[in-house]
């Protein structure tokens, strides 16, 4: 069966976005760590350029991965990714499908009936590869249902103070991770945590 995977870019206090819903302090580590380029795809495909460590790092995450999970507020901020995410399709979980979708030819699904269904439906999808989480409050659900299988978090050296935190909401903690992969690149620091089960 597929892992279920969290993915998120973290200030070390523990912050996916400042105050103003801003992400750039924890996002440009993609941009301006180094010279080596990664290529994203999707609609909206973009290159970055990392340091070689972090490269391969993001090589063999995203090798990984054949589907998405999310929730409507990161899919708004994404602009629905042009109708298609870079990891394949894309599951949203929300109340209510947002005017204008589905859209013809996007990979971009809407799930209305929970999570458990969500997470059905990515994994179905990524047929046997795992499922990539964006989002922090989808995070926290998905750990609280003990849905989660994995946390992959990108460490960036500042210290945000205030915003939105990470891992601010937990039902079940604590929560018991495994010791982490830990890949040192420049500017930000790459932890893989097993999330221990029962």
């Amino acid at each position: 069966m597929s892992k279920v995977v969290a993915i998120m870019s973290i200030s070390l206090d523990g912050y996916v976005a400042d105050l103003n819903d801003g992400v750039a302090e924890v996002f440009d580590w993609y941009f301006a760590s180094g010279a080596v380029e990664f290529h994203a795809g999707g609609s909206d495909p973009m290159t970055f350029r990392v340091s070689g460590p972090s490269a391969d790092h993001l090589r063999v995450l995203w090798s990984e991965l054949g589907a998405v999970l999310t929730g409507r507020r990161t899919f708004d901020k994404a602009q629905g990714w042009g109708g298609n995410h870079a990891w394949g399709p894309a599951f949203v979980l929300t109340h209510q499908i947002p005017p204008g979708w589905p859209r013809p030819g996007s990979s971009v699904h809407f799930v209305t009936d929970g999570i458990e269904s969500a997470v059905n439906q990515a994994r179905a999808a990524a047929a046997g590869k795992s499922v990539g989480v964006h989002g922090a409050e989808t995070i926290q659900h998905l750990l609280n249902a003990g849905l989660l299988d994995e946390i992959s978090l990108d460490i960036v050296p500042v210290l945000l103070g205030a915003g939105v935190r990470l891992f601010d909401r937990l039902a079940v903690a604590p929560v018991a991770l495994g010791s982490p992969r830990v890949v040192a690149g420049v500017g930000v620091t790459h932890l893989r945590y097993p999330v221990r089960k029962g």
